[in-house]
């Protein structure tokens, strides 16, 4: 009997009972103290049944709102269940697939409907099902599994890598009765393993490819070097007196100072290639000292004045320091020098090449501007690279190995400092390099040129 019919028959007893008082007030017959009592107890009854009623009525609104607030909180859960973005599937003891949800379905390329009363080893490859229906046994004596990574398949036979996450399912006695499965697709992240796998291993060969070309690269040049120091020095005594008042022929003599000038250019060659070995490899050091930064301006200036005058350039000076003394290697400083005033006249054919300095603060500024044939601005980021230059036109026509910049960028690094470039194809360059004045903590005391 439900609430309603309840409160019916208690008012259609509430009502006979009214009927029979008003007949007993009314009637002739002379009045009965117990019929009369009777009639009292009937009302308390019926008051204490009506106060029952309401009892009644307010419970069954309770265990309504309490129905619409377990039904609304199911389902959340199906919903939540169902859009969750990983695939859900609950199975029985036996891997009977009960339930499962939207991203399952898509996972396995299956309709939701058709998943049900499907076995979960189904979807799993015929070579892994032997390994998969071994853990399954082995499910009810374990704990929760987490990423369980296994092969699986969709309807279609297509291959793809999961990870399983299982946990039991109880019933009210707290018996196992099913599993529910968390399943993701990992093959993206496998993939992505796998190439990082591939990455690390190339970038292994690569670091050994590099020390292997850095020690060859030392090895030689030290080889190399050797004989080429031999050569320099034998042409250079057969020009210097008493042997150049020989009487031998000019031709001679000038087949001697094209040997001097030619074994000097590729012993140059030689040391840039030894020094990029060694800046390649991390074990160039420096040598600090104090010296005076103006005068070894001035004076390596003047070394390469010859090579200005010969293609009818202007070589100028201007110097403008607070403090001339500085602390660094003079010796490699003086490199970067040569470097970028040798590149500026051999990329120079008219006009001038000039050199500035100055000091802010506790940074030093050397500034080489050409009036040559400029840098494309593609080109910008090349020139700093080994064996690199512009086009395969200047390197012909001006010769060089694409060392020296590439030298002089690893030197200023080395040194703490940085350069810059500015240039425009057939208007110039220039060439910024910025040194701090004192450089003495990061030196050594004792360094050997070589």
């Amino acid at each position: 009997m439900n609430a309603y019919n309840f409160t019916q028959q208690i008012k259609a007893v509430r009502q006979r009972a009214n009927i029979l008082q008003n007949k007993a007030k009314i009637s002739p017959l002379p009045s009965s103290e117990i019929l009369s009592k009777s009639l009292e107890d009937l009302s308390v009854a019926l008051e204490e049944l009506h106060t029952a009623e309401e009892e009644l009525h307010q419970q069954n609104e309770e265990l309504i709102s309490t129905r619409q607030a377990l039904e609304a909180e199911r389902q959340r859960y199906h919903e939540l269940f169902d859009f969750a973005p990983d695939g859900y599937l609950v199975t029985d003891l036996n891997g009977k697939i009960q339930q499962a949800n939207r991203a399952a379905a898509k996972l396995l390329s299956i309709s939701q409907n058709f998943l049900n009363g499907k076995l979960l080893i189904n979807f799993i490859p015929d070579n892994e099902r032997h390994a998969f229906r071994s853990q399954l046994l082995y499910l009810q004596q374990m704990e929760p599994i987490q990423d369980w990574e296994i092969p699986m398949q969709t309807r279609e036979k297509i291959r793809f890598d999961a990870a399983l996450s299982v946990t039991v399912v109880r019933d009210d006695e707290g018996q196992p009765k099913g599993w529910l499965w968390l399943v993701r697709n990992i093959t993206p992240r496998k993939q992505a393993e796998a190439q990082m796998r591939t990455i690390q291993l190339e970038n292994l060969q690569l670091q050994e490819v590099t020390k292997l070309k850095s020690q060859f690269l030392a090895l030689m040049s030290h080889e190399l070097r050797t004989p080429m120091n031999a050569i320099v020095g034998f042409s250079q005594l057969l020009l210097r007196p008493p042997y150049n008042h020989l009487p031998i022929p000019a031709q001679v003599n000038n087949i001697v100072q094209r040997i001097f000038n030619n074994a000097k250019h590729l012993l140059e060659l030689i040391e840039d290639i030894l020094d990029f070995a060694k800046l390649e490899a991390g074990r160039l050091e420096l040598r600090c000292e104090e010296f005076n930064l103006a005068e070894l301006v001035t004076a390596t200036t003047e070394e390469l004045r010859c090579l200005a005058e010969q293609k009818h350039l202007s070589l100028s000076v201007d110097i403008h320091l607070s403090n001339p003394i500085i602390i660094n290697d003079s010796y490699r400083l003086r490199q970067i020098l040569v470097n970028l005033l040798s590149n500026a006249i051999k990329f120079t054919d008219t006009g001038s090449v000039a050199i500035k300095v100055l000091d802010i603060q506790d940074r030093i500024m050397l500034i080489v501007k050409d009036t040559g044939i400029g840098i494309a601005e593609a080109d910008l980021q090349k020139i700093f690279k080994e064996f690199r230059q512009v086009n395969q036109y200047s390197t012909r026509k001006h010769g060089g190995t694409g060392l020296g910049l590439a030298i002089v960028d690893q030197l200023v690094h080395l040194m703490k400092g940085n350069i810059t470039v500015d240039s425009k194809l057939g208007e110039g360059s220039t060439f910024r390099v910025e040194l701090p004045t004192h450089f003495e903590q990061f030196c050594i005391e004792d360094h050997e040129k070589t």
